[in-house]
């Protein structure tokens, strides 16, 4: 159990006790030097990857900005002896208004990637969104979390068959809820990826919920039947990069060496992944096929809200993926309090995008989110310390929030309102 369970002050005073004896927190508190520590582990590539947006960055930029627009008001004189974080989501009561936002690839940032991630959420009882991009597969994640939360989270392919597998695996493994990402129906252009020339993908990372799947194996085995190997030039990095993607195929790297499997998988995902054509009758084909709560990720406009109820989705995630997609869009928080207004209280409605501290989180949930999702940081945290960086993390990010609330005159989430805020 991280200290945020027992409270601010609890861990508050465990840190500075710690420093009485000569020993520092095991990442950085400070959001820039999280990031910068993270950054000095990190390979060039994995950082550009983690770290990078489109374009010229200026949504990142933005998301940031849109919280500055916003100040909190506090009051005083109010009893907030007795403090409460906890809300309910879709009939789970969980200790905090935070979900561990999906993101692929964590084995650029660590070696337990996922799994690491899945440990220390089940330890603070923060939902973790499993990837469709992850680096390990949902059920050994699901595994490591016992009866813990989580979602999914899914990328719809251009393969029906698979996206409907992945949602019933997702079932199987007690997902509580499924989120379908909108967004990113194509790569955004993305000029530290480029400038390396490096996708991961390519590279057999990112793959694990594809290369565990039946439904993919199945398609890879009927293309192995007519598989043709790259003729072009033979240099180290392509051998280098051989070698990486028999390492990360499942089976003995032995076998996986001298397989095919191993590329062919890579050139299934290549013509698999993000359906460019997705529109409001995948929705509600969707709908039709899982009883689980199902978020629409990246709404940011109002009309799209609406039709998103319209069509039986449970809730919607504001979110312009951290940035990465379209470059020059709106801050996440801009969107969120007309997306609010547009639903009112017919959805669930969720943020995503920019999250670095309690304040944050605060003024987002003053907005009217029901709860925010934390991204880059605790990828950040995964790359510095492992499972024990997250839950740092995130134990940190609560207490912050809880001392935000309590010094603004709020006891409990439902304290947290638009009146507590003015524009700056």
């Amino acid at each position: 159990m991280t200290d945020h369970v027992r409270g601010a002050r609890a861990r508050q005073e465990r840190i500075f006790l710690d420093g009485v004896r000569g020993t520092r927190p095991a990442v950085p508190v400070a959001p820039a030097a999280l990031a910068d520590a993270a950054r000095r582990t990190l390979s060039r590539a994995a950082w550009a990857y983690i770290e990078g947006g489109a374009g010229l960055e200026s949504t990142m930029a933005a998301n940031r900005v849109a919280f500055d627009r916003w100040r909190i008001v506090p009051r005083v004189l109010v009893d907030t002896s007795g403090r409460d974080l906890g809300v309910t989501l879709f009939g789970r009561r969980l200790p905090a208004p935070l979900l561990l936002a999906p993101i692929g690839v964590l084995e650029m940032a660590h070696a337990d990637a996922d799994v690491a991630v899945a440990e220390a959420a089940a330890a603070t009882g923060v939902p973790m969104v499993f990837s469709s991009q992850a680096s390990r597969p949902m059920e050994e994640c699901a595994a490591a979390m016992g009866d813990a939360p989580r979602w999914f989270q899914l990328y719809w392919s251009q393969s029906t068959d698979l996206a409907l597998s992945f949602v019933r695996r997702a079932e199987a493994i007690g997902c509580d809820a499924l989120v379908l990402t909108l967004d990113t129906t194509a790569l955004g252009w993305r000029p530290r990826d480029l400038d390396l020339a490096y996708l991961p993908f390519l590279r057999g990372k990112g793959l694990a919920q594809y290369t565990s799947d039946p439904v993919f194996q199945r398609q890879v085995a009927g293309d192995l039947e007519t598989f043709e190997r790259d003729s072009g030039r033979v240099t180290p990095a392509a051998i280098a990069t051989l070698v990486q993607l028999s390492r990360a195929h499942p089976g003995r790297f032995r076998d996986t060496l001298t397989s095919d499997a191993p590329v062919a998988a890579v050139r299934r995902f290549i013509r698999t992944f993000s359906k460019a054509s997705l529109n409001w009758d995948d929705v509600v084909f969707l709908r039709e096929h899982t009883d689980l709560p199902l978020l629409l990720k990246g709404v940011e406009h109002p009309d799209d809200a609406r039709r998103a109820r319209d069509v039986g989705v449970d809730g919607v995630i504001v979110s312009n993926h951290g940035g990465r997609q379209v470059d020059g869009a709106i801050g996440a928080l801009d969107a969120l309090p007309h997306v609010v207004a547009a639903v009112g209280d017919d959805l669930t409605v969720l943020f995503d995008s920019g999250i670095r501290c309690g304040a944050d989180a605060f003024k987002a949930l003053a907005l009217g989110a029901r709860a925010v999702c934390l991204g880059r940081p605790y990828v950040h945290g995964l790359a510095v310390a492992g499972g024990r960086g997250v839950a740092e993390v995130v134990a940190n990010l609560l207490s912050d929030l809880e001392l935000t609330m309590a010094l603004s005159g709020c006891r409990e989430i439902a304290d947290v309102t638009p009146d507590r805020l003015v524009r700056a």
